[in-house]
């Protein structure tokens, strides 16, 4: 549910005796069955410590923002939490190599990187078909205030030609730091500017913009929850409400994946939004939805069914843990957790540790659990919002969605609108789409690069022809 990364190095009690070495561009290369992937990681000193950016020439990526550099006795680790990615490895100053493991999700792979540049990376692909060139609407660059946060928020209102609209869409992007685009870096992707454009033509207005402290917006986005999320769309809504020439336009909202969530939190206590459209949503609690998030990547990625059964079970427990522990001080949350991480571990297959010691795992989970933004997030019930919803909905999801399973999701979306007595709602699934909601073969993520479309037509159309008879 992640897409484009922002640089939060937190470094304790790391050795920087190796600096002037460990330091440059260092290329490897992942031997993934049958696709192998070049990865290049930029290192740089900075201050103290150390920030990394990453390239995947293969995919047309580069300049990619990690979370975290760290060198602590020749052990380098980097990671990128949005991508559930992480690179650990020993660094070999008498050979100029680092040797280690690169892991994302539930899976691992050996990774050397040297400081020779492979011969045979990549150009980088060509725009994508749906990448509009020519704009026959209005576009304007617009910034508003979130007054509560205090935070300035960047974007693009496109209006369509002629009289004014009936409808404006505020498109609310995923989780992990987003631009105006939700673009997709490493898949070159960039699903909201199809969305924009889409939507524009067919006579309905579009707000997009940059995350808080992405892009051209101000703030600090590593310190904010979906909660605080939901205050920049109540930013954005206000904005359109000031404008004279949108004066008595219906506004909408538009979520897609953690954005399908962020949009009923707000349509709920605001009755303004007069209709939502969920992209990709979840429907059930956050931690049903990361427990079979998880067993689908692990299903995609062949691991054995021990393995599933057991990372099934211990996230479980973990996810409890973190919703029973959820309201301790950060100090006593977190030797609650640790607690529970390392018996986790120590019941988990060796082969399920990808050749890491369970310190190593506990030091990089414990970065990632603690956030604030996943400690609100895993506690998240979606219905508790969706019940209140009154307005009209429409929901879509592929059935290929491996991030947020589609039966299960869409169910509990139409569970809640019927509990909470909805009865203008439609609840669609597209058969054989993904999580961007491209036409997929098996729904795995490795899939988003090799496939053209940045959003199939189904679901372009269904929400644009739903959003101009919606009353």
């Amino acid at each position: 549910m992640k897409k484009i990364l922002s640089t939060c190095l937190v470094i304790f009690g790391a050795m920087f005796t190796h600096a002037q070495t460990i330091t440059g561009t260092w290329y490897g290369t992942l031997k993934i069955p049958g696709s192998p992937l070049h990865v290049v990681f930029h290192i740089k000193q900075n201050g103290g410590g150390f920030s990394t950016t990453m390239d995947s020439p293969d995919q047309g990526a580069s300049g990619i923002a990690t979370d975290k550099t760290s060198l602590i006795e020749n052990q380098l680790t980097i990671e990128a939490l949005k991508f559930a990615m992480s690179y650990t490895g020993r660094f070999k100053a008498d050979s100029n190599k680092i040797t280690g493991t690169f892991t994302q999700g539930a899976s691992s792979f050996p990774l050397e990187l040297t400081t020779s540049k492979p011969v045979d990376n990549k150009a980088a692909p060509a725009r994508r078909p749906q990448d509009p060139e020519l704009f026959p609407y209005r576009q304007e660059e617009v910034t508003f205030k979130n007054q509560k946060a205090g935070n300035v928020l960047a974007g693009t209102l496109t209006l369509p030609p002629g009289a004014k609209p009936k409808k404006v869409v505020i498109l609310i992007s995923g989780s992990g730091p987003q631009d105006r685009n939700e673009e997709v870096a490493q898949f070159n992707h960039r699903p909201f500017l199809v969305w924009s454009d889409w939507l524009t033509r067919k006579g309905i207005a579009v707000l997009r913009y940059d995350d808080r402290g992405i892009g051209k917006s101000t703030g600090r986005f590593n310190l904010a929850t979906s909660a605080d999320f939901a205050d920049d769309v109540e930013a954005a809504i206000a904005y359109l409400q000031s404008r004279p020439d949108l004066k008595g336009t219906a506004i909408g909202l538009m979520g897609h994946s953690e954005g399908g969530m962020i949009a009923p939190m707000v349509a709920a206590r605001n009755p303004v939004v007069k209709f939502v459209v969920l992209l990709a949503a979840p429907g059930v609690p956050i931690t049903e939805l990361m427990v079979q998030q998880s067993k689908d990547q692990m299903r995609l990625s062949s691991a054995p069914d021990n393995v599933i059964k057991q990372s099934i079970s211990s996230n479980t427990k973990l996810f409890a843990a973190m919703n029973r522990y959820k309201n301790l001080p950060d100090a006593a949350f977190k030797i609650k957790m640790d607690t529970v991480i390392y018996q986790q571990l120590r019941a988990t297959p060796k082969d399920a540790l990808g050749g890491q010691s369970i310190e190593e795992i506990v030091k990089r989970t414990a970065s990632q659990l603690y956030a604030p933004w996943f400690r609100y997030f895993i506690s998240y019930r979606p219905a508790s919002n969706l019940e209140k919803l009154r307005c009209p909905v429409l929901a879509l999801n592929g059935t290929l969605d491996m991030q947020v399973q589609s039966a299960a999701n869409l169910a509990g979306i139409k569970a809640a609108l019927t509990k909470g007595g909805n009865k203008h709602f439609e609840i669609v699934p597209l058969a054989g789409l993904n999580h961007l909601l491209q036409q997929a073969t098996t729904g795995a993520g490795s899939e988003y690069a090799q496939i053209d479309e940045t959003v199939n037509l189904s679901a372009l159309t269904k929400a644009s022809d739903w959003i101009n008879q919606v009353k």
